[in-house]
């Protein structure tokens, strides 16, 4: 038996078997002093034999067999349903965390800071959709004069991505206006190779920093204040890749494209 159909029919059977024991039940109540006993069994285990079982989940796996896309259709709409849960407990998310999502003082803010229109991006210097949708947010900056894009640290991919989320924080703080910061983001993104302690420091220099005191800041309270934020954020959103969006009430997950975020900014109300 396939394990889609191990499941299934189970499943299906306990589904077809309780009302049909329902049914079957006597409609005579049982004295009150007998009720607890009798509420430990289910109706389907007094009402079927072990053989009957046995040929009615026999029936059902013979349906199954050939109506394999009731499977596909179950799957499917249990799928839709689960999209539509998420969809909901992100936009409650958003609502209830909007000042830390979109304004927090310890996040990264390209483009324009007062703009009408907000990405925001959870993203990991090594991975390798991110450095893919790297030319979507540099074609979105360029192009669309009211948007503010927000930079949120998701160093998931191992020790190298968060010893990088430290330096890039740390470079942060020396750039308030992010005009220093860009470059220093593409560079270590879209450069070839891991990212880690030594190669971001060595793009921090490239892009003019001051190192001393870099290094110093890399281990300041606002490095891990900034980076548990963004993790907490991540977590409530249920953020489990990069990169992922938040634009406007909804979360958009993976490098969908500059279409596609072109399409969410658009969809987004004035």
């Amino acid at each position: 038996m396939i394990p889609t159909l191990r499941v299934a029919i189970p499943i299906a059977a306990m589904v077809l078997l309780s009302p049909l024991a329902r049914a079957q039940a006597p409609s005579t109540p049982a004295p009150a002093a007998a009720q607890p006993a009798a509420a430990a069994q289910t109706p389907a285990a007094q009402s079927f034999s072990g053989d009957q079982r046995h040929e009615i989940e026999g029936i059902i796996k013979t349906y199954l067999i050939s109506h394999p896309e009731v499977l596909q259709e179950a799957m499917d709409a249990l799928d839709k349903q689960q999209k539509q849960a998420d969809a909901a407990k992100a936009r409650e998310t958003i609502k209830k965390d909007n000042a830390t999502l979109f304004n927090s003082p310890h996040q990264v803010v390209l483009g324009n800071p007062q703009g009408n229109e907000t990405v925001v991006e959870f993203f990991d210097y090594n991975c390798a959709f991110c450095k893919r949708a790297l030319p979507d947010m540099l074609t979105l900056l360029k192009t669309d004069p009211n948007l503010k894009f927000v930079l949120k640290e998701f160093p998931v991919l191992g020790p190298g991505s968060v010893e990088a989320a430290h330096v890039a924080v740390a470079a942060r703080m020396q750039d308030p206006t992010g005009k220093k910061y860009i470059e220093f983001h593409q560079k270590l993104l879209g450069g070839r190779g891991p990212a880690d302690k030594a190669r971001a420091l060595a793009v921090a220099k490239e892009v003019g920093f001051d190192m001393p005191r870099l290094e110093k800041d890399m281990n300041s309270d606002e490095v891990k204040t900034t980076i548990d934020e963004d993790m907490k954020l991540a977590d409530s959103l249920g953020v489990s890749g990069t990169p992922t969006y938040v634009v406007g009430d909804e979360v958009v997950v993976g490098a969908v494209g500059l279409d596609e975020l072109k399409a969410k900014l658009k969809a987004q109300p004035e």
